[in-house]
């Protein structure tokens, strides 16, 4: 009974202070084509160095120095302009791709395989002490420049788009985009790939030329419900035409169609 205990208790351990700075660095290579050796990455990555600065500033917090902790967290900001109170808490594989103006609150909470990007706020919307961060689970992708504010919870691989501001609970597996950011059900993209994480943060729906377009459908239905009523000539068939044009299909520039 005591040995299956200790066996327990091992395999649940939290990993060392070395293993998670190893699997830090190993991430990088794994999201950024643009790393090409370890001695680059640790000398010229401010996300790498922000999140170093963080393992040990926390280390310090949960210990009790939160005046250490804190000036620890001070001179990293200064040195990578990332802002991650040491009180905020972080999973493992965390990766900060450039960094610049990347902004985590004391009660943050963020899961394993995390992607942020430059600009991203995880910012509280109260100031009531107690939990007023988000909490992003595993596998999530916040695009540049996002926000994301209150104590709310980001599911399991949901992509942020760029700029976005997220003041709700987003279900896993879901795409947010806009301000105030919107859920998107159908994902676009490429298939997730083997380890979870998908990286085309770029690739995103637009729910709002969506609804204008079915808008103009039902324009033309009715339409063409009136003018049976009124016996009169249908209205010409648009079949075909704005197939070329990025914002929804509903305006083209291109001669052949007008």
């Amino acid at each position: 009974m005591s040995e299956a205990l200790t066996m327990t208790a091992t395999a649940t351990a939290a990993p060392g202070l070395g293993s998670l700075l190893r699997e830090d660095l190993a991430c990088v290579f794994q999201r950024d084509p643009a790393a090409r050796s370890t001695l680059e990455v640790l000398a010229t990555y401010p996300g790498v160095h922000a999140v170093l600065c963080h393992r040990l500033s926390h280390r310090l917090w949960r210990a009790g120095w939160r005046f250490p902790a804190r000036f620890l967290s001070f001179l990293g900001r200064t040195l990578t302009n990332v802002d991650i109170h040491p009180g905020a808490r972080i999973g493992r594989r965390f990766f900060i791709d450039h960094g610049a103006g990347v902004v985590i609150g004391e009660t943050a909470e963020v899961g394993d395989d995390v992607t942020l990007y430059h600009g991203v706020t995880l910012g509280g919307t109260s100031w009531n002490k107690g939990k007023r961060h988000p909490t992003l689970a595993d596998g999530v992708v916040v695009g540049a420049g996002a926000k994301i504010l209150g104590p709310i919870t980001i599911g399991e691989r949901v992509r942020v788009g760029a700029n976005s501001v997220v003041v709700k609970n987003v279900p896993a597996d879901r795409t947010v985009v806009g301000i105030p950011g919107r859920i998107v059900d159908t994902r676009v993209g490429s298939a997730r790939p083997v380890d979870g994480i998908s990286l085309d943060h770029h690739l995103l729906p637009d729910p709002v030329a969506k609804s204008i377009a079915c808008l103009i459908e039902r324009i033309e239905t009715m339409e063409k419900e009136l003018a049976e009523l009124r016996n009169e000539p249908p209205p010409p068939d648009r079949a075909g035409e704005c197939k070329v044009c990025s914002a929804g299909d509903l305006c083209c520039e291109n001669e052949a169609v007008l």
